[in-house]
């Protein structure tokens, strides 16, 4: 079913569909990748509630990190359609 829609949309918008897939993609992973991040980490304080000050600070600097790749990755989709 995804494949399908993604296929429908570089057929209906050219090389502009492949940019939008780009940037759809980007927000996804990052979508994905921060919702794991969460999850392992309160996995990770259940188990040592000690280190619960250490652990949140290592969570918000990965998903930081995410964050930044997945904006680097939709605004370059993005200006890929513009230009």
């Amino acid at each position: 079913m995804f494949l399908s829609f993604l296929l429908q949309a570089v057929a209906d918008h050219g090389h502009f569909g492949f940019a939008a897939i780009g940037a759809g993609v980007a927000a996804l992973a990052a979508g994905i990748g921060i919702g794991r991040i969460g999850g392992d980490a309160m996995q990770a304080i259940a188990r040592q509630p000690e280190a619960t000050n250490d652990i949140r600070a290592n969570m918000i600097l990965a998903a930081a990190l995410v964050e930044g790749a997945a904006m680097f990755g939709i605004v370059v989709g993005l200006l890929a359609m513009v230009l």
